[in-house]
């Protein structure tokens, strides 16, 4: 039976990648963001045999991201893996710079959209006594990092915990949760960085290098949480 994986921000990025990854390895997916047409174009570069579904929304809708998920189950028979992956930055990132309007949607997405998610996925993954969940968190949500902001950081130290609280607690029925923490990579949400230099995004993390990551977690033993991951770009 195939499994389904079901990508958050997948309509570019890192979500895009991850679909064209899972999609080549032979799993079935489904792609959530907020722009159709753009989970319409990656739909449309997916392996012609691969199965897919489209269901937009926004994270932050939390009915609307309980009413995806069954959607989701209902169309793969359940749901074997979430990754957790929608997510931003923004442009004000100092404390010299302090936007509340702009920081309060970053911790809204990044947070409150991540729980909504993971809360519409439970009753389904304990249902099934299985299912992993994979969170693009970053190496800002493992270290301090100046480049990615007081909001972001934030955000991204919160989903870290939350991965963690997820193996402490959900592992008695059958669910995994792998926080994935890159430093730089080179995406699109990368170019708001302030003063980025887009002539340094080939020595960077890929999009293809998490998808190839979040393979290897899939894949895994069962009997195994791989609860963290941090990856980074080599340093020359």
């Amino acid at each position: 039976m195939l499994q389904t994986v079901w990508i958050t921000g997948a309509g570019s990025g890192i979500g895009a990648a991850l679909a064209r990854g899972f999609a080549g390895a032979g799993y079935r997916v489904a792609l959530t963001a907020r722009n159709r047409e753009s989970l319409e174009e990656v739909a449309a570069s997916l392996p012609d045999e691969a199965p897919s579904l489209i269901v937009p929304g926004d994270v932050t809708d939390r009915a609307g991201m309980a009413s995806a998920a069954q959607q989701v189950s209902d169309w793969g028979e359940g749901i074997q893996i979430l990754c957790n992956n929608a997510g931003m930055n923004i442009p004000k990132r100092r404390w010299a710079d302090l936007d509340w309007e702009s920081w309060d949607r970053l911790l809204d997405v990044n947070v409150t959209g991540a729980l909504n998610v993971i809360a519409a996925c439970l009753p389904i993954m304990r249902a099934q006594k299985d299912g992993i969940m994979i969170h693009t968190s970053s190496w800002a949500g493992r270290f301090h990092s100046a480049n990615g902001g007081v909001a972001y950081g934030a955000s991204k130290h919160a989903l870290s915990d939350i991965s963690a609280s997820l193996n402490d607690q959900e592992g008695v029925n059958g669910i995994r949760s792998t926080a994935l923490c890159p430093a730089e990579v080179a995406t699109p949400l990368l170019t708001r960085r302030p003063g980025f230099d887009v002539s340094t995004m080939k020595a960077m993390i890929q999009p293809e290098d998490m998808a190839e990551t979040a393979l290897y977690v899939a894949r895994m033993n069962p009997l195994v949480a791989v609860h963290e991951i941090v990856l980074a770009p080599v340093r020359r």
